[in-house]
């Protein structure tokens, strides 16, 4: 599905597809870079919004399973440039756990800045003994695109977009 959506959208978007990542190749040179991802039980979904005013690189992890670290890591540096990494993640433990993982490895190597916003529109499912609470579900496609939009305004910063929630 991935290589379709590409070879689709050659001119726009790159794939890593060893890594289940899916990059912007023309981001603006002067914005803060927005990462999202998670499992492809159903759709790796957060690949359909990478693009202008959207997301610069999302991560499909197996079925039903959080991407990769590395996916992760590495998805962040293709798309940082020089003014931080804000990961949009749903409220997933696996999803949760990886990016909170590369947010730190990011750290230690002297990577970019990176904030994280944890998505939990989640309306069906308040407080459950087999969740983690609200996960991230439909409402993720508006964060994705109030978020890579404002993004992609001069002098934005990681904090402005994290006020937007």
């Amino acid at each position: 599905m991935l290589e379709g959506l590409v070879l689709a959208n050659k001119d726009k978007i790159g794939l890593i597809a060893e890594k289940r990542i899916v990059y912007r190749k023309d981001p603006y040179l002067n914005k803060v870079a927005v990462v999202s991802g998670s499992g492809s039980g159903h759709e790796p979904d957060q690949a359909f919004y990478v693009g202008k005013g959207m997301l610069d690189a999302a991560c499909a992890g197996p079925v039903f399973a959080a991407p990769t670290l590395d996916a992760i890591v590495d998805a962040a540096r293709i798309v940082d440039r020089g003014r931080g990494v804000l990961f949009l993640v749903k409220n997933y433990t696996g999803d949760r756990a990886n990016f909170e993982m590369a947010s730190e490895m990011l750290e230690f190597e002297g990577g970019p800045i990176v904030d994280t916003v944890i998505i939990n529109d989640d309306v069906a499912v308040k407080d459950s003994t087999f969740t983690a609470g609200r996960r991230g579900v439909a409402g993720a496609m508006f964060v994705y695109k109030i978020v890579g939009a404002k993004s992609e305004e001069e002098g934005v910063n990681i904090q402005s977009l994290k006020r937007l929630f």
